[in-house]
């Protein structure tokens, strides 16, 4: 049997024959001294799968760490799983909730009044060592459809059983447990639970943060960096769900099915809006001049930059839009990756000097030459746009390096307002299944990407992991300094992009690379009932971005 084994993401193919059948498991521990990590899933044939899969054919093998995005879920899912399984141990039958990614991990809390103690909560994280040094397997069980809600309606999980009572598509239920406890989870796991001694608990606010290595440094525990404005984020998003009358996703399914559906775009969309309308009035009365506006990949900052602007001209101001983008140097000049292509998300690839000589002049009355970078020459034009602005009237500026001190050095720091746009939170699937940010946002940018830049969904996933790592570097380290917090995520916009991204990622080559990746979104999409009308989604909505229809946006 010849098998075609990788042992990272930056390594190439090596062959290696067996002449007995033989597990991922076994591959990573004869190869453990070439790997820099431990190994928690496998892509077999360009399909994740459990490190207990059985080869028994010509194979090709990817081993893969917590580096690679579907290892990072297989790993914090089973994490769960075993943290779960320790509160059942230590609290008996508490109604626990995984609530978010918060502070380099998972924001959890108890359902209603209750709050732990520091003392349960270090009983609490005893118990998962406990389960971890004991190393007792994680075993995969798979039950009917019908089997599985009536496991779910034993246990009082109501919102499973609906969830799976209203996809007839889902023919078996996929069950993890450890030691008689179970738990229904989307997508594999890891073997035992002696993978999983990398963690710590502590408690927070109302909850507890489940803390664990993240996939920019497996190595080690990120610094803990208490981010409060970001869970304040999350829990204005949950009050805006109970506003909305939605608790998990079965809840946005009925209003789909049921014809009520109109009514929450509407609400939805206003929800948004008052927000931006109150951040609007607090640069506004604080006479803020530089707004600066930052956050990842499709996270609707062009949107959302437009329609602040309209509100500040409510408050009767007349705001200058500008974009960083018009700033690059000189393309041949732009700094280059590892991988000898240019880099365009450096902070080094813009012309800072000249941004701040601009925004300096701006601030002190005087017309300045504003460049326009010209995309085909890979160059700055001057002469199109010269430009001033009146002493009350404010900058706003779009950038992923906005919140950075360093794109703004040479400026005041009283004339500036900082804002952080993210899709924080969309509606999780139930109680212990979220969806993931990094999921909505890559579903927003495959659409987008697909529509208006004629990128395959395989493109647009093969770029993620390059993606997600500049933001490790230029984005993410600098949220703590902004002044304010906005929430893009709308509870359904997942319904709509799903009849866009299902096609798109269908035509994924089976044999590619990037299938595993397709074949696990697809899973999850299919538990969204379909949007099909979507004539109520306004022309000024974030969503609009990505699907079409945006009058800021083309």
């Amino acid at each position: 049997m010849k098998i075609m084994l990788k042992l990272g993401p930056e390594q190439e193919y090596r062959q290696i024959y067996r002449d007995e059948p033989t597990t991922p498991h076994e591959l990573a521990a004869e190869f453990a001294d070439l790997m820099p990590y431990r190994i928690v899933l496998a892509k077999v044939d360009d399909r994740y799968r459990r490190l207990t899969y059985r080869i028994e054919r010509d194979a090709r093998v990817e081993l893969l760490d917590i580096r690679n995005h579907g290892a990072e879920l297989a790993f914090q899912g089973s994490l769960v799983l075993m943290y779960l399984k320790a509160m059942r141990d230590v609290m008996g039958d508490l109604p626990v909730k995984i609530e978010n990614s918060l502070n380099h991990g998972l924001y959890t809390e108890i359902d209603g009044e209750r709050e732990l103690t520091e003392t349960e909560v270090r009983a609490v994280e005893n118990r998962m060592r406990e389960l971890a040094e004991a190393d007792l397997p994680i075993v995969r069980e798979l039950y009917g459809r019908g089997e599985a809600i009536d496991i779910w309606e034993r246990y009082n999980y109501s919102e499973k059983a609906r969830l799976l009572r209203e996809c007839p598509q889902v023919e078996e239920a996929e069950f993890y447990s450890i030691e008689g406890y179970r738990n229904f989870f989307f997508g594999p796991m890891v073997p035992s639970t002696g993978y999983l001694k990398d963690f710590c608990l502590m408690k927070y606010e109302r909850g507890v943060l489940l803390r664990f290595p993240q996939s920019s440094n497996p190595g080690r525990m990120a610094e803990f960096r208490d981010d409060k404005k970001i869970y304040r984020a999350f829990a204005e998003s949950k009050h805006w769900h109970r506003m909305l009358g939605l608790a998990y996703l079965p809840d946005l399914n009925d209003s789909i099915r049921s014809g009520d559906i109109n009514e929450l775009v509407l609400l939805s969309e206003a929800l948004q809006e008052k927000k931006i309308a109150e951040i609007a009035d607090e640069i506004t009365e604080k006479g803020k001049r530089v707004v600066l506006i930052a956050g990842p990949s499709s996270s609707g900052k062009t949107s959302f930059a437009k329609r602040l602007c309209v509100q500040l001209r409510v408050n009767e101001k007349q705001p200058l839009y500008m974009g960083t983008d018009d700033y690059y140097i000189d393309r041949d000049e732009a700094p280059v990756d590892s991988d000898g292509e240019h880099n365009f998300e450096n902070l080094d690839a813009l012309d800072v000097e000249l941004f701040n000589d601009n925004l300096n002049g701006l601030l002190a009355g005087r017309a300045v030459d504003l460049p326009e970078f010209d995309f085909l020459t890979g160059r700055k034009v001057f002469g199109r746009r010269i430009t001033s602005v009146e002493p009350d009237q404010p900058i706003v500026i779009e950038g992923i390096h906005g919140l950075n001190d360093r794109l703004t050095e040479r400026i005041p720091e009283a004339e500036k307002f900082r804002i952080y746009i993210s899709p924080f939170t969309q509606l999780n699937i139930d109680r212990h299944n979220r969806v993931t940010t990094t999921d909505g946002r890559m579903i927003r940018r495959i659409v987008r990407d697909y529509r208006s830049r004629g990128s395959s969904a395989a493109e647009t996933i093969a770029q993620w992991p390059k993606v997600r790592a500049g933001e490790d570097v230029n984005i993410f380290p600098y949220n703590g300094r902004a002044d304010a917090m906005f929430n893009s995520a709308l509870a359904y916009e997942l319904a709509v992009l799903k009849k866009y991204a299902e096609p798109i990622l269908r035509e994924v080559d089976e044999n590619s690379d990037e299938y595993a990746e397709a074949a696990r979104l697809l899973k999850f999409l299919a538990y969204f009932a379909d949007m099909e009308d979507e004539s109520m989604i306004p022309n000024i909505s974030i969503v609009r971005e990505f699907i079409g229809g945006s009058i800021f946006v083309k």
